[in-house]
């Protein structure tokens, strides 16, 4: 079996599992939002049982539209809060408490450990396969199911596996290699597979950048993406509280529908063109394009180590005139940590705007609409026909670093331009 197939197994109190078999399986977590909650506590309360399975189980976590950017968000949110208190639920998280983008958050506060069997109702719930967990977006319905009976039913996915060798070059990161690989094999190219990372490669990866590359599992169609549980990702699992790790190791003659070998050190820094995260150019091959807007944060990439790597390249200068440069830290304990290092500073000087966290602009909801014809480059993770505002404007899906070069040349640009 591999990886995923023997978390999959375990969960479902199951021997061995193989890829196509359906099974129901427990979960160690129930995630929702607060566009997908609500929906699935209408459905929850259709199950006719008064309260849900384990309430230490349920992560309730409003970001999208928060703060609140209109009533019927308000609504939203207090459809979560209120179900958060009638079922005592204490993994339910407000805005300027200890509030955050829903996959940074979760493992920051320790919610996810290795081995564990995740589903929430967002699709970039894949996130967790950085921690060597099997975790997967599903619907509302599913998580009214869940929050009820505390299982979920799954087909067993097959699997692709991805052999990293080498390590990084200079303002080249976790995003480029994500974008590199969507870029190959498609948006579809893993379509209901997990992606198994594996490899020497792995040790050049920070946490940071495993998360990136296991949010955009799902804009290569997988089900998952998973990576070992080596001392990098223990470290972190400790120094965040988790609970013990169970770590599952492939078995040598697991079974792969193909095998994907990436040499790091070939990667350059690379961009998600319009419309599709797959239409991937190296930044050599961009040309001139001017830019409206920039954002850096999101899901993907909104934590300490992508706000540094923008903070370096923005420290002394200036972003460009007639260009928005917004940076969103994807949790307040990351806010404050860039707080008292010196990059909100940083970013407030180069005439960036420094929001709290909040997925905003991302999907399109706020902090951050284009208008028609507009550009932005972001180190969000999709790139869709109106995604983040207007039908005719463009997105262009990029690392922190390229961003921030962007930022400041008004067109997209690799850092390495900065110092011409």
């Amino acid at each position: 079996m591999t990886q995923t197939q023997k978390i999959l197994a375990a969960r479902a109190g199951k021997k061995d599992v193989h890829a196509g078999e359906l099974i129901m399986a427990d979960v160690d977590l129930v995630l929702g939002n607060d566009i997908t909650a609500p929906v699935a506590i209408g459905e929850f309360a259709k199950f006719g049982r008064g309260e849900v399975f384990d309430r230490g189980k349920i992560a309730l976590v409003p970001d999208h539209f928060t703060p609140n950017k209109d009533v019927k968000a308000a609504e939203q949110c207090a459809c979560m809060r209120n179900f958060a208190e009638a079922q005592n639920i204490g993994n339910y998280f407000e805005v300027g408490h200890d509030c955050g983008i829903e996959h940074a958050l979760l493992p920051e506060k320790g919610l996810v450990t290795a081995g564990d069997l995740v589903i929430g109702a967002d699709s970039h719930t894949c996130t967790y396969g950085a921690l060597g967990a099997f975790s997967t977006g599903i619907g509302s319905t599913d998580m009214a199911c869940a929050m009820a009976t505390g299982k979920i039913w799954l087909r067993v996915p097959e699997a692709i596996k991805v052999e990293l060798t080498g390590s990084f070059n200079p303002h080249v990161g976790g995003k480029d290699l994500i974008l590199h690989l969507i870029g190959m094999i498609g948006v579809d190219g893993a379509r209901y597979q997990s992606l198994e990372f594996t490899g020497p490669g792995i040790s050049a990866l920070t946490m940071d950048d495993r998360f990136t590359v296991a949010n955009m599992a799902i804009e290569a169609g997988a089900k998952n993406g998973i990576f070992p549980v080596d001392e990098t990702c223990l470290a972190y699992l400790r120094g965040h509280g988790a609970k013990s790790p169970v770590a599952h190791e492939a078995d040598e003659n697991a079974e792969y529908v193909r095998t994907i070998g990436i040499d790091l050190s070939e990667l350059k820094p690379t961009v998600a063109f319009p419309h599709l995260p797959e239409n991937t150019r190296e930044i050599d091959s961009v040309g001139d394009i001017k830019i409206d807007q920039v954002v850096i944060g999101s899901c993907t990439n909104g934590r300490l180590g992508d706000l540094k790597a923008a903070a370096e390249i923005l420290a002394g200068r200036t972003v460009a005139k007639n260009v928005r440069c917004i940076v969103i830290p994807a949790t307040q304990r990351i806010w404050i940590e860039a707080l008292e290092r010196g990059y909100l500073r940083t970013f407030a000087e180069a005439g960036c705007v420094v929001s709290t966290p909040t997925c905003g602009p991302c999907l399109g909801g706020h902090m951050g609409i284009l208008a028609r014809g507009e550009r932005a480059v972001t180190t969000t993770n999709r790139n869709f026909v109106g995604r983040m505002g207007h039908v005719e404007s463009e997105i262009y899906l990029a690392s922190p670093a390229v961003a921030a070069a962007s930022a400041v040349l008004g067109k997209i640009a690799s850092p390495d331009a900065l110092t011409r």
